[in-house]
């Protein structure tokens, strides 16, 4: 009988669309060892609603895998640094043959893998790297060989390659011979929005596939608007790897297909091919993992990094609507829809001359999709600090972003409930008389002078 092989889950938390599943049954019985890191989850600024969906994840595939009679092991370490000592000790101790996973390309989680891997070699036990988890895992490259530091020729090419090799998701594995299970992990998770996110796997692909049967087809048209559920919601799964990325690519080919349209359009699917593209930037470029911009002359940006205006902008009290609104949803769901992403955090870097990193650190601390890459690669855009950024002189007026993207005022009522009487004109800038009578704060800058002293900060830097 050949020995049994050990798959190390992280952040691909799934039993479907698993390439190394697939693989390493090939070879025998399959176990399953996560490793549950909450000292280094903290200082990655993981907030607690993504480490409570990832706990409750965890919980639900390990009942899953015991029910197909695989060992899921569950190691309750602190730090990555633990991980290399616990999974060779878990091997020996079980005499699995091979451990298999998915690489990792942020600086840590590839420091991590390494040292695993040394780990398993001194004694003698071989592993199974496999390419990233992304839509288009091998590395995409100019034709010299570079890595693109430009969205759209990156998209174009990623495209090509997608397109010449279309991969089907993996299947579940299969039932295995009864076995000595270990213990169903009992640790509490934290609370998050389980009425938003369940964490269960049948929900999820339900989810993913009534998005694009009733969704996706209008997603570039609703998109931008907050107040209307046009996005997938499906980014905390993406984040944690509960879904794969070839079952979001069949989603999207068969529902454009079943509706005469080309998949290969999908503005949604482009938008996933902007995960790929900052997460292979965190390979490419290394000191995107230790804090420093892409563009190494913005380091010289004098931030003002004034501590009262970065407190209210955290409590969503800058005295412009629609960046209090879009605070006040991620404080209070764990969640914050991209057009607001997107003026929140220029008002943050531009507006206010605050240091991006102040702003990217506050997102992971609340978001439930927290992504390092991604907010990343999102705020480093805003900030136009990053690779394909904004450029320095676009500073979103909020009150215009305001008028266009939430014009009847209804996502600024939910969220800023103070200033629910006003007409939809008075919403997006409350004049003054009316902003003491409801108890809402005046503006905390002036937008004209504010634009004029970012675009100074970034032209002294030539």
């Amino acid at each position: 009988m050949s020995a049994t092989q050990l798959i190390w889950l992280r952040n691909d938390l799934r039993l479907t669309d698993q390439p190394t599943i697939d693989q390493a049954q090939k070879q025998g019985e399959i176990a399953l060892v996560i490793c549950l890191t909450p000292e280094q989850w903290q200082e990655h600024n993981e907030s607690d609603a993504k480490c409570g969906l990832r706990i409750d994840l965890i919980k639900t595939l390990q009942q899953r895998a015991h029910d197909l009679n695989i060992a899921c092991h569950v190691l309750h370490l602190k730090r990555f640094s633990d991980c290399p000592k616990a999974i060779t000790a878990l091997c020996q101790q079980h005499d699995y043959a091979q451990v298999w996973w998915q690489n990792e390309l942020p600086a840590h989680e590839a420091q991590r893998d390494q040292a695993v891997a040394d780990a398993l070699a001194d004694a003698q036990i071989d592993c199974q790297r496999f390419a990233p988890d992304l839509i288009v895992s091998r590395p995409v490259h100019t034709q010299q060989g570079e890595p693109f530091k430009v969205f759209t020729p990156f998209y174009k090419r990623w495209l090509t390659l997608l397109t010449s090799h279309v991969e089907t998701p993996y299947e579940a594995p299969k039932k295995q011979a009864e076995a000595q299970l270990p213990k169903l992990t009992e640790i509490t998770a934290s609370d998050y929005r389980d009425d938003i996110w369940p964490a269960d796997f049948q929900a999820i692909r339900e989810k993913l596939w009534h998005f694009c049967h009733k969704k996706e087809a209008a997603y570039d048209d609703q998109r931008d608007f907050p107040a209307t559920p046009g996005t997938s919601l499906l980014s905390p799964y993406l984040a944690l790897g509960a879904l794969g990325p070839r079952e979001c690519l069949e989603a999207i080919i068969q529902t454009n297909s079943q509706n005469d349209r080309d998949w290969q359009h999908s503005i949604w699917l482009k938008e996933l091919a902007w995960r790929d593209f900052y997460r292979q930037l965190m390979g490419h470029f290394p000191d995107l993992s230790k804090e420093l911009p892409f563009k190494p002359e913005t380091q010289n940006v004098v931030w003002r990094n004034n501590s009262d205006a970065f407190a209210a902008w955290c409590e969503g009290r800058t005295g412009f609507p629609i960046v209090d609104a879009g605070i006040r949803q991620l404080n209070q769901t764990g969640w914050m829809h991209n057009r607001l992403r997107m003026i929140t955090a220029s008002f943050l870097t531009k507006l206010l001359l605050t240091d991006w990193r102040w702003g990217e650190a506050y997102f992971m601390q609340h978001l439930i999709d927290g992504e390092f890459a991604a907010n990343n690669g999102g705020w480093q855009w805003s900030a136009s600090t990053g690779c394909d950024a904004a450029p320095y002189f676009r500073v979103f007026n909020p009150t215009r972003q305001s008028e266009r993207f939430d014009e009847s005022g209804d996502f600024i009522r939910k969220f800023v409930p103070e200033l629910k009487s006003l007409s939809d004109k008075q919403l997006h800038n409350p004049p003054s008389a009316m902003r003491r009578k409801l108890g809402y704060p005046e503006p905390i800058i002036d937008y004209s002078s504010s634009r004029k002293n970012a675009i100074a900060a970034f032209e002294n830097l030539k």
